[in-house]
């Protein structure tokens, strides 16, 4: 039996004002062939099927069509919620959807009700599904012990166990637990928003040693905490910290004795990423950036005095670009002199406009840049002295 795990497809995301949808879209397609090809049974996305709790429509009906182009493939789908997610909305016709094929898990009612599927060669897996748990909002309906994400997570899978112990006493049954959540050992990027004022309610990975596999969401890089302990990562990047991560899903192959093998699978898009670091002509010459030039783009600028019209500039050879920073070479030196330091010592408001200008330009002005502003504070002078 084939299962894919995958999580936080976040359909309609935008990256740095820049639509995903095309890119999402192209990566969807690529989801269908592959389950076609590898003849999958199950594909999972462990919580963040959007990006917004009210997605648009135009992103509704690009799942509504991928999830027929999966079941007509003859794979059966299991949703969960996360916290990007409006999981009542996501919930919406869930037993009607069942039927079809589409199993979502938005509610705790539901988290102790598996998924049943059965392989060609007798293999059987229960799928449990957790949404993403909201320690404040569910404490009360798990009888929680104690408050957090690590309670609440930890009061579920009691209940999940305890269904799976029960139907274990009468059948041979693997079991896969789906849950969105931030477990020990995860590293994280800048494109997730935190469970947790300061991130700090961890929920240890030991917590899903009961079952065969646990396929989580919510970290955007795909990796294994332990064998069968993993995060798919996000389908696409979504911060430039993500540059260099591999992106797909994983392949879990069950057979009668357990699971098998668990495997990277992947497939490219045209949404590619490129984190540039040089002086603007450098950029702008070095053959090296090629391949950069259809990326998406984070540049930093290492000239010594900050280049006029430096985007607009470098859109000419990267369209793409989308953030700009600034760090000149020596700037450590030059920042022994603070901003609000040159303010402190200004003796007049010539000086005042000149550390400013210094501090946007990392330098000072020339002889005709300080007439301008000589001319331009007279003029203030002169207008407030005719009042």
């Amino acid at each position: 039996m084939k299962i894919l795990h995958t999580s936080d497809w976040h359909l309609g995301r935008s990256f740095h004002g820049l639509g995903l949808l095309s890119a999402q879209s192209e990566w969807l397609d690529g989801l269908v062939e592959f389950v076609k090809g590898e003849k999958v049974d199950a594909v999972l996305v462990s919580g963040d099927v959007y990006d917004r709790a009210l997605p648009a429509v135009d992103v509704v009906a690009m799942l509504d069509k991928t999830l027929v182009q999966l079941t007509q493939a003859g794979a059966q789908v299991v949703l969960t919620s996360g916290n990007h997610d409006s999981a009542v909305r996501l919930g919406f016709g869930s037993h009607l959807l069942a039927r079809a094929g589409v199993h979502l898990r938005t509610r705790i009612a539901e988290i102790d009700v598996p998924v049943l599927l059965t392989g060609d060669d007798g293999t059987e897996v229960a799928v449990y599904g957790l949404p993403y748990l909201e320690p404040r909002l569910v404490g009360a309906e798990l009888e929680a012990e104690g408050s957090g994400h690590v309670a609440v997570t930890r009061a579920a899978l009691e209940r999940v166990r305890s269904d799976l112990e029960r139907r274990r006493a009468s059948a041979d049954l693997h079991s896969i637990v789906m849950a969105h959540t931030f477990a020990a050992g995860g590293v994280a990027t800048e494109s997730e928003r935190s469970l947790a004022v300061g991130g700090l309610d961890v929920v240890p990975a030991a917590l899903f040693d009961a079952f065969d596999y646990a396929a989580l969401g919510h970290l955007h890089g795909r990796q294994r905490l332990t064998d069968t302990v993993r995060y798919s990562g996000s389908p696409l990047a979504y911060s430039f910290g993500e540059a260099k991560q591999s992106k797909g899903a994983w392949l879990l192959e069950f057979a009668p004795r357990g699971l098998e093998s668990a495997t990277e699978v992947g497939w490219p898009t045209a949404h590619r990423l490129a984190v540039l670091r040089g002086t603007l002509e450098e950029l702008l010459a070095d053959p090296a950036h090629v391949a950069a030039e259809g990326a998406c783009c984070q540049i930093t600028l290492t000239d010594a005095e900050r280049p006029q019209r430096a985007m607009e500039r470098l859109r000419v050879r990267f369209p793409l670009a989308l953030s700009l920073q600034f760090e000149p070479e020596g700037g450590a030196e030059r920042a022994a002199s603070t901003y609000s330091g040159r303010l402190a010592a200004a003796r007049d408001e010539l000086e005042v406009c000149c550390g400013f200008f210094e501090h946007v330009r990392g330098r000072g002005p020339d002889e005709r840049e300080r007439s301008a502003l000589t001319d331009a504070l007279e003029s203030v002078r002169l207008a407030e002295a005719g009042r």
